[in-house]
């Protein structure tokens, strides 16, 4: 099983230096070469007072900046844009970027920034039932020919076109370990993801994920399985701790010492795990920099 690596930036910059964001990613990323092949971004609108920018300005500038990745939104929350105009954004990029575009949306849960910014904040049960109808709109625009229409329970569209159609077709990764939401991922996507999330978790929400392909008549091996999270490397577990003050171990990132970090990611992969999308905690820092780059990437090379 081929196993790739996709490259989370910050979600912003440094309060008081608001040009290291760019200048960091100028130094990262031709470390990347050989190693990751897309680059991802959260759709958050703030994190207390840090700043924080926007997702699909930021993907939107990766792909110029970087052309020799994919990009993509690790996950967008679909409240926060109209699912037709999404659709129409998503195939704009696609035909822009020559088939660049990763589609990543789940049904949203940041409730501070909903009120913050005035979106309603509804039930996960009706959250997910706007996913569902979000997923249903993008695929009929981005597949149907002519004029397309659909009446959902939350969104609909009316005689909609959305030329042109996005060629090669956007994969659909969808976020998220509810239930309903990984019925909608057995139905409409071709990836699916799960953050910050130990093994033993993620392999028994994975489960149901096959449960429900199987319930569907969907072949589960369609959906690759990937793993959104950070990882700190440091040469012991309590010094890569210590990168994120404490907040990422174990429990909820790839965390600890060059061998640790090989030996967990490889129980991902040993399960099934064929993409992870990181955020590595002390880049552009040229000793994590060299642990990362150096030490532990190449042992997946004859993996891919």
């Amino acid at each position: 099983m081929s196993v790739s690596f996709g490259l989370v930036v910050p979600a912003g910059p440094q309060k008081g230096h608001i040009n290291q964001w760019q200048a960091d990613l100028d130094t990262v990323v031709p470390l990347l070469d050989g190693h990751f092949e897309s680059l991802w971004m959260t759709d958050h609108f703030f994190w207390a007072d840090k700043p924080t920018y926007e997702a699909w300005t930021v993907v939107t500038y990766l792909a110029t900046q970087y052309p020799q990745f994919k990009i993509a939104p690790i996950v967008l929350g679909q409240s926060y844009r109209n699912p037709a105009l999404l659709a129409k954004m998503a195939a704009t990029l696609q035909s822009l970027t020559q088939g660049r575009f990763i589609m990543g949306i789940g049904a949203g849960w940041k409730e501070d920034e909903y009120h913050a910014y005035g979106y309603p904040y509804p039930r996960p049960s009706i959250r997910v039932a706007q996913l569902e109808d979000t997923l249903e709109i993008m695929t009929r625009l981005w597949k149907e020919s002519g004029k397309v229409s659909y009446a959902g329970q939350h969104y609909s569209i009316k005689e909609a076109y959305c030329e042109p159609k996005p060629n090669p077709m956007i994969p659909i990764l969808v976020g998220g370990g509810g239930t309903k939401t990984m019925m909608l991922a057995a139905r409409f996507a071709d990836m699916w993801n799960m953050p910050d999330t130990p093994l033993t978790r993620y392999r028994e929400r994975a489960n149901i994920l096959k449960q429900h392909c199987e319930t569907i008549g969907r072949d589960p091996d369609g959906i690759q399985l990937s793993w959104f999270g950070r990882m700190a490397v440091h040469n012991t577990t309590a010094e890569a701790e210590a990168l994120s003050n404490g907040k990422r171990t174990k429990a909820n990132a790839i965390v600890g010492s060059v061998q640790e970090v090989i030996d967990q990611l490889n129980e991902f992969v040993d399960f099934g795990v064929s993409y992870f999308m990181v955020e590595i905690l002390g880049l552009p820092q040229p000793d994590i920099a060299r642990l990362v780059f150096e030490d532990i990437l190449p042992n997946f090379q004859s993996r891919r």
